[in-house]
């Protein structure tokens, strides 16, 4: 995304909307959520306005209806999310969230392997020794 772009809730859905399946015009967009928001056509053209405000998304003029395309990496986008979030709630710190995670809820079959897996890989990324 180059530049650091907050999304709201609502913002967050048409992105993954558009990440998943792009081009995508209004009305395609009102039907992708129209069993479970009841956003109208109205609210979708404001909120794509403020994505293009943003820098998230592009549009371009086609046919009958403009199609937008994402322009904000999945991937950078979520990481920047993650780190405002990790700092906003838990002062960032990983091992705090993820005590928080482990109690609330506990882990499902296999999630322990691929923590511990993926702490293996943080250490040799930061050059400790692995046994």
């Amino acid at each position: 995304m180059g530049r650091q772009v907050h999304l709201s809730d609502g913002e967050w859905r048409l992105m993954h909307i558009l990440w998943n399946r792009s081009p995508q015009t209004v009305t395609e967009l009102v039907h992708a959520v129209a069993g479970d928001t009841g956003w109208t056509k109205h609210t979708i053209m404001k909120m794509l306005s403020r994505l293009e405000e943003k820098g998230a998304v592009r549009h371009e003029d086609g046919g009958r209806a403009k199609q937008f395309y994402p322009v904000a990496d999945r991937q950078e986008a979520v990481r920047e999310e993650t780190e405002s979030f990790l700092r906003k709630v838990y002062g960032g710190s990983v091992g705090l969230l993820m005590s928080c995670l482990v109690d609330g809820r506990g882990l499902k079959p296999g999630e322990a392997e691929e923590l511990e897996a993926i702490l293996r890989r943080a250490g040799k990324d930061a050059g400790e020794e692995q046994p």
